[in-house]
């Protein structure tokens, strides 16, 4: 695996947002979505590795794939999503059992074996899965940016709030996305 001392981890982005509370988050979504999808496009030219951590959605014979084709073929939203953030063949795909991208994944050993030492989270929910692979990432180490324009909930309070304690307690970078990358990440 080839170093990247920054790593991109898009969360849930590729999502069939099949609960209750999908329609409250969906405007949001496609607005964090198309930034988080310019924002991928500039840290690939700068070298910066993808990592997509989706939740299986309680699946657990499917794999990335499957999902990717699930939410493209759902259409909406969620197909919308797919397309706009679909993985190319050099970024790298993990699922997770939970909320945060770290519990019960090999996010840990592949983040050590790129010697990676910077995180930049985008995705879906802040205040749920983002927030937590956060949290999980700050115990680990790592250093934030939680892109404010790159993340969304169910509402704009929610949203709010999440980065603001991510700011404030993780010590998280959560200028937008055109903000570019802090200096020497």
């Amino acid at each position: 695996m080839p170093p990247s001392k920054t790593v991109l981890l898009l969360v849930d982005f590729i999502n069939p947002l099949e609960f209750p509370e999908a329609r409250q988050l969906e405007a949001a979504a496609v607005h964090a979505a198309k930034a988080a999808a310019r924002l991928k496009a500039r840290l690939a030219r700068a070298g910066v590795t993808t990592i997509y951590a989706n939740d299986n959605y309680g699946h657990w014979r499917s794999d990335f794939r499957e999902l990717l084709a699930h939410c493209v073929e759902a259409g909406g939203v969620s197909g919308w999503m797919a397309q706009a953030l679909a993985p190319s063949p050099r970024d790298l795909v993990i699922l997770k059992p939970r909320h945060s991208a770290f519990f019960a994944t090999p996010l840990e050993l592949l983040l050590g074996q790129m010697r990676t030492k910077h995180l930049v989270i985008a995705g879906l929910a802040a205040d749920i899965c983002v927030q937590l692979t956060a949290m999980d990432a700050n115990l680990r180490g790592f250093e934030l940016w939680v892109p404010s324009d790159c993340t969304a909930a169910e509402t704009s309070s929610g949203c709010a709030a999440s980065l603001g304690y991510m700011k404030r307690v993780l010590k998280a970078r959560t200028a937008k996305s055109t903000a570019g990358l802090p200096a020497g990440w």
